[in-house]
């Protein structure tokens, strides 16, 4: 199966190094533990009434799905450096955009995977419709992407620099 660029993740050397590290703990050390609590809640008796049992399975449950999402993450994962400062859109860039070409209805915001999102700046995947939509634009470009609407929506790429972190 060939990956088209859509499949790839692209992440910096300590994003990939941060994100193993921690499927490493999820699959080893926090498997172990939360198994620990299972085993622990269990002994306690009656499983239908027994609130730690739900909550830990719940708790195993979610880390379980961490894990998967991680695993296919990294499965797909590129390690790169940024993307060139050419005007270009693409992931890992900070964009600018004018909604409807309003120059005073702006957004900036990174484009890149989840994994990236911080408390910084607002995140878009390249597959959301806003980002595949601005995606491979240059600056001073117009961009059509839908709505969940259905609709469609235009925007007017401003600038489009590296992420610097």
């Amino acid at each position: 199966m060939t990956q088209t660029s859509e499949d790839v993740t692209w992440l910096t050397q300590e994003a990939y190094n941060q994100l193993k590290a921690e499927l490493e703990h999820l699959s080893g050390p926090a498997r172990v533990e939360i198994a620990k609590k299972i085993e622990a809640a269990r002994e306690e008796g009656d499983l239908r009434e027994n609130g730690g049992y739900h909550a830990a399975k719940e708790e195993q449950g979610k880390q379980e799905l961490r894990v998967r999402q991680l695993t296919q993450l990294l499965e797909k994962a590129k390690v790169g450096e940024a993307p060139a400062d050419n005007g270009t859109v693409a992931p890992g860039m900070v964009v600018t955009v004018a909604f409807d070409g309003d120059e005073s209805d702006t957004e900036t915001f990174l484009l890149a995977s989840r994994e990236y999102a911080s408390g910084d700046i607002s995140t878009y995947s390249p597959q959301s419709p806003l980002g595949s939509g601005v995606n491979g634009k240059k600056v001073g470009q117009d961009a059509e992407y839908e709505l969940p609407n259905g609709r469609t929506a235009m925007v007017r790429i401003l600038e489009a620099k590296p992420y610097q972190g």
